[in-house]
């Protein structure tokens, strides 16, 4: 293979009130709309959406999504969307619900708006769903042709969400470079089923130097509730840029391992996306033999942050090897990105890597 491959959302917007322009954004693609949400997330947007659409005289349809991005939701909603007609779907909420919202699109062959309330993942400008059981254990991808129409960033929402959500976006997004580059260097697939494009590391370059230098004056702000020019770039960086970056450059080591961990039970599925991601990426570091420096500079990060960099914040204080064996496992399944790194390293070299990261960190008490 040896085609380049660059996709993007239609229509990207970002400002405070932004909310308020949905009802606009439906209108330039169908006129029965389906929103779709969990109910915490609308019990906090529902008013502007609801004035958008009064003062744009169109009606809606409203289903609770129920929490899980799997096949029988998806199947559900979007068997709710046919019976009603639905000709544009609409996303309110986190990457699950997102992810949901892209999948009923593709099964109904319908226009997409993705609506973020946090800075939390890349997902929303992406033209794939991570899909997950019932139970909420990884089971795969789902790729689409196209990226949503319009991805719809209302600042001031996005900065109301848990600080937390928006520290774990910067953590999802330092993953891109790290990733991009391996894919690069193994002249590996992207999403996009193309080579990594200049593009893309440009973007993913971008994405990395925005963090380190607007990431710690924007997390000050956005656990207030403030929206600053530096916020606005961190927003930018986690989502469009993050987001455009790891799907035409490639996931490789740091997202795989994020979805070995799955393989496990317990207080570790307390933990976020971005979180877990975190985690990877300094496997991911460690297996490419990087040194010491490098990866302490993204330790200390991600400490600043509050994200797990030891065992003990990971909730496996007391794991096995061979349950860390298992994380390899499955990181390493040939469905999986992790081959975007190599195809040498063993599952027992991916645990013992995991095992070193703790101890760079400063070991599991620390």
């Amino acid at each position: 293979m040896s085609r380049y491959v660059f996709q993007s959302p239609s229509r990207y917007i970002q400002g405070k009130g932004e909310i308020k322009s949905l009802a606009n954004e439906v209108n330039k693609l169908g006129d029965t709309p389906l929103i779709i949400s969990d109910s915490l997330v609308w019990s906090l947007t529902n008013k502007d959406i609801n004035e958008s659409f009064e003062s744009n005289e169109i009606s809606y349809k409203y289903e609770e999504f129920n929490g899980e991005a799997s096949e029988g939701e998806i199947a559900r909603l979007s068997q709710i969307a046919k019976e009603n007609n639905i000709n544009v779907i609409v996303g309110v909420g986190g990457g699950k619900t997102l992810d949901t919202a892209k999948a009923i699109s593709d099964d109904l062959n319908s226009p997409v708006i993705i609506v973020p309330t946090t800075a939390s993942t890349d997902a929303p400008t992406s033209a794939l769903s991570v899909i997950y059981s019932d139970e909420g254990v990884f089971t795969g991808y789902r790729f689409y042709y196209k990226n949503p129409n319009v991805v719809l960033a209302d600042s001031q929402i996005i900065v109301q969400a848990p600080v937390k959500l928006f520290a774990a976006g910067m953590s999802d997004a330092l993953a891109t470079l790290v990733e991009v580059k391996a894919t690069l260097n193994r002249r590996g697939k992207t999403m996009v089923d193309g080579k990594p494009t200049l593009a893309s590391l440009a973007i993913a370059e971008k994405a990395e130097e925005t963090i380190f230098k607007y990431g710690k004056s924007a997390y000050f702000s956005a656990a207030q509730g403030i929206v600053t020019p530096q916020v606005e770039s961190i927003i930018e960086a986690n989502t469009l840029l993050s987001g455009l970056g790891f799907e035409n450059g490639g996931l490789a080591a740091a997202h795989a391992i994020h979805n070995g961990f799955t393989a496990l039970s317990g207080d570790i599925h307390k933990l976020g996306h971005g979180e877990k991601v975190a985690y990877g990426t300094l496997v991911q570091m460690v297996l490419e033999n990087r040194p010491y420096e490098e990866i302490k500079k993204y330790i200390d990060f991600y400490k600043f942050l509050e994200m797990p960099t030891n065992l003990n914040n990971m909730h496996l204080h007391d794991v096995s090897f061979e349950d860390l064996v298992k994380v390899g496992e499955l990181a390493k399944d040939p469905n999986d990105t992790f081959s975007n790194l190599s195809d040498e390293f063993t599952a027992e070299d991916v645990a013992q890597a995991i095992l070193a990261v703790n101890e760079l960190s400063g070991g599991k008490d620390k």
